[in-house]
């Protein structure tokens, strides 16, 4: 890959003080250091996957009539397909150091990027109170098991959470929030920590269950209910879509973190061992105790809270719950603290700082009631496919314009300038073809998601999506494409384009 033409993001950093105001802060400027191994990416996507979030989900699969070895195939699948977005996503950002948002408006225009930056900052409030709801009931668990006193608390809700409900959520809103707001670098030291401790107590208590039941009490044939064969293929397909749907808020804002990656070898390399080797062991782990607490329990738990809590030592039950919620912290600051801290800042950069655009995102998370969204299996799902019907357009058209109409180049200065002499101005400081593109394939997504005689369809809302913003956004912009072939109007001096290590 050729040399950059325009001097590293350490260097556009340096001249950050001659960008828009309108358009620039210390938070949004290219990354003085972009310092970040393959170990820190790793331990992004560990603390993604060791969630109990991403175990509800997970052992939700079990509920569409799929056997343990099913399961099994359709996460490896899913998570497959999601390393290999991540790595397409990753790139603009690790070229030019500047987060998901400032990407945006190469495709959107530099001011069009506030579209896709609220769109995945107001996702990231469902998803930031799903994970703290989650984490405060894994709290209220332990507390409930040191001190059955508060047990009246439990029996008077408002809102459709209980009292004690309602403090363990505030208590974990307070944890997290002040993890956050000490910025990245505690982030990083954070996630770097989170991961690797879930590890531990999830493979202590596959370790008992088997333990418990022996290896016989382990099936990898088990099912919730009897599929024909036509009918398991069918439901593999749609596990494997709710796999990567799952995994599309954290994968949309991928480059908030690849922007401090050293190269983009360092992040294909972080990527390939922190998603389909991790998420291997996690799967296993997973199909382990769901699939044992058959056998030891008479029925199929899918709630890890639940099968901590019947481990009966209560030292055990602690260390467990404990973990349990110092992981989820960490998959909730990276995936809906950090993307809304960044997106929202976007839309007024002179206003709304990092930390800011991340409170924002918290305080809005407790209005949505986070609880009413994570319920059941169904209901599990059904937020997926309308999370998808947004996001995967946003993801298609950004990677549409990146690798097909800009053939993979981007000019920093331009990100940053709110002239109409600036190359992402088009106009009045919106693209008109990506907005086009943008809205009918996101109302297609939400039609498909609010009909019920549609519902098995809309399982695959995200793939959807992204074909439709993708394709919609080609066809809209063809003649672009076509003198962007031909040779293109980017002038070389212009065009940042790092030699890849």
């Amino acid at each position: 890959m050729p040399k950059s033409q325009l001097s590293s993001p350490a260097a556009a950093s340096e001249a950050a003080k001659n960008y828009s105001p309108r358009l620039c802060n210390e938070d949004l400027a290219p990354v003085r250091k972009q310092n970040w191994s393959w170990y820190n990416i790793f331990s992004f996507w560990m603390s993604d996957v060791h969630s109990m979030g991403g175990y509800v989900v997970a052992a939700s699969f079990f509920t569409l009539g799929l056997a343990s070895w099913q399961v099994l195939m359709c996460l490896l699948v899913g998570i497959c397909i999601v390393q290999l977005c991540a790595n397409l996503v990753a790139k603009p950002s690790q070229m030019t150091g500047v987060p998901y948002a400032v990407v945006c408006r190469q495709a959107f225009g530099v001011f069009g990027a506030n579209i896709p930056a609220v769109i995945r900052g107001l996702i990231a409030f469902a998803w930031y109170g799903i994970q703290t709801y989650l984490a405060a009931n894994a709290l209220m668990l332990v507390s409930l098991k040191f001190w059955p006193a508060l047990t009246p608390m439990t029996q008077v809700s408002w809102l459709g959470l209980s009292q004690l409900g309602w403090i363990c959520f505030g208590i974990m809103w307070l944890l997290q929030a002040m993890v956050f707001w000490h910025g990245m670098n505690a982030i990083k030291r954070f996630i770097d920590i989170a991961g690797p401790a879930v590890y531990v107590v999830m493979g202590a208590l596959a370790g008992w269950i088997v333990y418990k039941t022996g290896f016989d009490g382990i099936s990898f044939t088990l099912a919730s209910k009897s599929l024909s064969g036509g009918e398991q293929v069918w439901q593999m397909i749609t596990a494997t879509a709710l796999v990567v749907s799952y995994f599309s808020g954290p994968l949309l804002n991928f480059g908030d973190f690849a922007r401090y990656g050293k190269s983009m070898g360092e992040i294909r390399r972080g990527n390939r061992w922190g998603l389909p080797f991790n998420f291997l062991l996690f799967s296993i782990v997973t199909v382990v105790i769901v699939s044992g607490t058959q056998s030891l329990f008479g029925r199929m738990i899918t709630d890890p809270i639940e099968t901590v809590s019947m481990v009966g030592n209560d030292l055990a039950v602690a260390i467990g719950l404990l973990t349990m919620i110092t992981a989820t912290i960490g998959i909730n600051i990276v995936a809906n603290f950090v993307s809304p801290a960044f997106d929202f800042s976007n839309c007024s950069p002179q206003k709304i700082s990092f930390r800011t655009g991340g409170m924002i995102a918290a305080v809005g998370s407790v209005l949505l009631t986070p609880w009413n969204l994570f319920q059941s299996p169904e209901l599990i799902h059904y937020t997926l496919d309308v999370l998808g019907a947004f996001i995967g357009p946003l993801f298609g058209i950004l990677l549409a314009d990146f690798y097909l109409l800009k053939r993979s180049k981007i000019s920093v200065d331009d990100l940053f300038d709110d002239t109409p002499k600036g190359k992402y101005w088009y106009k009045g400081g919106f693209n008109p073809k990506a907005i086009a593109a943008l809205l009918p394939s996101v109302g297609i997504g939400l039609v498909i998601s609010f009909i019920p005689s549609l519902h098995a369809v809309a399982n695959f809302s995200w793939f959807i999506g992204v074909a439709l913003g993708a394709g919609a956004y080609r066809w809209i912009a063809r003649d672009e494409m076509a003198s962007a072939r031909a040779g293109g109007d980017y002038r070389a001096d212009v065009v940042m384009q790092k030699e890849q290590q």
